[in-house]
């Protein structure tokens, strides 16, 4: 596949935490199989509070997963959760990827790993102890584990990695930008390998709480797996979800050279912003179809070139429109059902939940899996599209497809838009 880029960047591995498995494959599997991670939240912090403070009793908690199968106790104890799900990402794509460091540059190796809140859970622990007990309990751990670039210095140090690293926080679209801007370092030659991605462990009582204040949840308590129905008319709000994604981006002839397993190609990034409002996106899509334009030049693409789009699709009102909006607006008939368009676009959203920061890398799963088993997950809980949607979201089971080239949207809070393509490795 041509790039209008000399240096060429390729995925070598990745790693996985959601509430649909505890790796990366069970991740897709779980995708694959059209999966609900969406049960009653059973977090112990909300016991203290009876029902009726929450009309919100739903999310996507990760259940049956150990942080210390992957790292020591006392390392798990100075990590928020956050840091726990992304660390254990990143080991898992390290692992997958067969690098070793022995020997190498180790300035020519860097990563970037996004959070939307970061820290959040030892924030709210440490202010009920500053409360309760005063600010000589609190813990002199705190700073390390609240901080939203805590991932990527772990991981830095972990694998003494000397070259670039950093960490955006952009809303739900910090792994989208933490992923194109490891891809653009690369390009670059500012590095030759990269770990990049997101996670978020947000399933709080305090997020929770505002998220539901400002009624962007859904409150389908009485049927969780239900509740999430990205582009179905019924659609009441996204569900809270936690996880964690990380990828080794790699340039490909450093890949090449050591015989490592090319699982596909980054082929373009661009980003956006919407300039129009803190939360609500511009119902016309004019951001977000900006960023798919602009990575389509990136990537040297036509729009009909582009298989499958892994939607933002978060399953509220106004979000879903604008997608729609944008998509329709930059692919024209390509993306129109009734007119013989091709184009399809799911959102895994339907079965994790929102991961917030994380979302981006999530979501890169089912790209990668788009892409290397010719299989597009499916948008369950899509019975009823809203009728000015006359598009093929893959409703309710995955379905095969000749995929060549996808794109991965992920926009966030403060009008930020991220789009990213990728395409299948052909040599």
């Amino acid at each position: 596949m041509p790039t209008p880029h000399a240096r060429r960047v390729v995925v070598t591995g990745f790693g996985a935490v959601t509430n649909l498995g505890v790796d990366a494959q069970s991740t897709w599997l779980g995708m694959r199989d059209g999966k609900s991670g969406i049960t009653a939240i059973t977090g112990e912090a909300f016991a203290q509070w009876d029902e009726s403070h929450w009309p919100v009793r739903i999310g996507g908690e990760i259940s049956n997963w150990d942080p210390n199968q992957r790292m020591e106790k006392r390392e798990t104890k100075r990590l928020d959760r956050f840091a726990q799900l992304g660390i254990t990402a990143g080991i898992e794509a390290w692992e997958h990827s067969g690098l070793d460091l022995a020997g190498k540059d180790a300035d020519r190796y860097g990563v970037v790993v996004g959070s939307g809140v970061g820290g959040i859970q030892t924030i709210e622990v440490s202010v009920e102890i500053l409360l309760e007990k005063g600010p000589r309990r609190i813990s002199p751990f705190t700073v390390p584990r609240l901080m939203a670039n805590a991932i990527a210095g772990d991981l830095s140090i972990r694998f003494g990695l000397e070259g670039p690293s950093g960490s955006h926080t952009t809303a739900c679209a910090s792994s989208g930008h933490s992923i194109g801007d490891a891809m653009a370092i690369i390009r670059r030659d500012e590095a030759d390998v990269m770990l990049a991605g997101g996670a978020e462990g947000a399933v709080s009582p305090l997020c929770l709480g505002a998220f539901m204040t400002m009624k962007a949840l859904s409150t389908r308590n009485d049927a969780p797996a239900e509740a999430s129905r990205p582009f179905d008319r019924d659609r009441d709000g996204f569900v809270l979800a936690e996880g964690a994604a990380v990828l080794v981006l790699e340039e490909l002839e450093h890949a090449k050279a050591r015989g490592a397993t090319i699982y596909c190609e980054m082929l373009g990034f661009a980003s956006s912003s919407d300039a129009y409002h803190i939360t609500a996106p511009d119902a016309g899509g004019k951001g977000a179809s900006r960023a798919m334009i602009n990575v389509l030049k990136d990537a040297g693409l036509n729009a009909n070139e582009v298989d499958y789009i892994n939607a933002h699709g978060t399953s509220t009102p106004l979000g879903d429109v604008a997608e729609v909006n944008a998509v329709n607006k930059v692919f024209g008939d390509h993306a129109v059902k009734s007119k013989g368009g091709t184009l399809l676009m799911s959102s895994s959203k339907s079965m994790t939940g929102h991961c917030l920061g994380a979302s981006g890398g999530v979501e890169m799963i089912s790209c990668l899996g788009a892409l290397r088993e010719g299989l597009v997950t499916p948008t369950i809980n899509c019975h009823n599209p809203d009728d000015d949607f006359d598009m093929d979201f893959v409703p309710h089971t995955a379905r095969e497809a000749d995929v060549k080239v996808a794109l991965n949207n992920t926009f966030g809070f403060g009008g930020h838009n991220v789009s990213i393509a990728l395409g299948r490795y052909s040599g």
